[in-house]
């Protein structure tokens, strides 16, 4: 088990390498495999990476909460129309699971992960924020939850009008189509699943697998930053590359200001020591 947890770092950027190489693919010759691939690829890397910054426990359960809560929650979505209002999946997406495309779940698990470690880096300058106390659990959710749904800005619109990924019954929304409540179901959901598993981080911080450097921490900047590329690049209707490069390039590049800022991991900017650091550096 040591040997291949030694070589977690070497599969991580692998996987890294190959989902950046399969999203630019989607720019010359958009296809369904190639986004059922580029997902599943994304899930891998991110689980990889969760894995080694978190520790494979914690990681496990980010993998559970997300999975089966974003699974719910599209099957409740599709079938009874709550959270998202009323839409239908077509075929695009591959194999289902009930009514839900088995990659869309595994998407809410990889886009909640970077959302965490992104936001941890906005606000501590670290990729992990330990045990936080509950208002900084909720506070740290909804920035998690704001940053997932800036992501669906380009996002549903270009599966709704690119891909014709699922049908919505009312298109008649004031965003390209979409209603208002589909972005509070993205809201909601996101922070559900990134509220429920800092709940299991309040009594057992993270603690990483490996050793981590610093370009380890890149890995789900690299994620989001490529996922805003094919937005900023490909993105239906061509109003959402404007907004996506904004919507998604705000939060991250203070994200990569953040990760600037993280100097070591054992002596990351967290709130249990921020104030020490910033009397050193006074």
């Amino acid at each position: 088990m040591k040997s291949v947890l030694h070589h977690l770092p070497r599969c991580t950027n692998v996987l890294l390498i190959v989902f950046l190489a399969v999203t630019l693919s989607r720019g010359y010759g958009d296809t369904t495999k190639l986004l059922i691939v580029s997902s599943l690829i994304m899930f891998a890397c991110c689980w990889s990476s969760a894995i080694h910054l978190l520790g494979a426990r914690a990681a496990r359960n980010f993998v559970v909460i997300g999975v089966v809560l974003g699974w719910i929650a599209e099957q409740l979505g599709s079938s009874y129309g709550w959270f998202f209002g009323s839409y239908t999946y077509t075929d695009v997406l591959g194999p289902r699971l009930g009514d839900v495309p088995v990659i869309i779940p595994l998407m809410w698990f990889a886009l909640c992960y970077v959302a965490y470690v992104i936001g941890n880096l906005i606000v501590w300058q670290s990729p992990t924020d330990g045990v936080a106390p509950l208002r900084q659990t909720l506070v740290m959710s909804l920035l998690a939850a704001m940053l997932v749904t800036a992501y669906d800005l380009g996002a549903d619109p270009y599966m709704v009008y690119g891909l014709k990924a699922w049908i919505m019954t009312k298109t008649d929304g004031w965003w390209f189509g979409e209603t208002l409540e589909g972005f509070v179901g993205w809201m909601l959901v996101s922070f559900t699943i990134v509220f429920l598993f800092r709940l299991t981080l309040r009594k057992r911080a993270p603690v990483a697998t490996l050793p981590v450097a610093r370009r380890h921490a890149m890995v789900p900047l690299l994620v989001y930053g490529g996922s805003m590329a094919f937005q900023v690049a490909e993105g239906t209707p061509v109003e959402t590359r404007t907004i996506a490069l904004f919507a998604m390039g705000i939060p991250l590049l203070v994200a990569l200001c953040g990760f600037e800022r993280w100097r070591q991991p054992g002596q990351a900017s967290s709130p249990a020591n921020a104030a020490k650091r910033q009397a050193v550096e006074a």
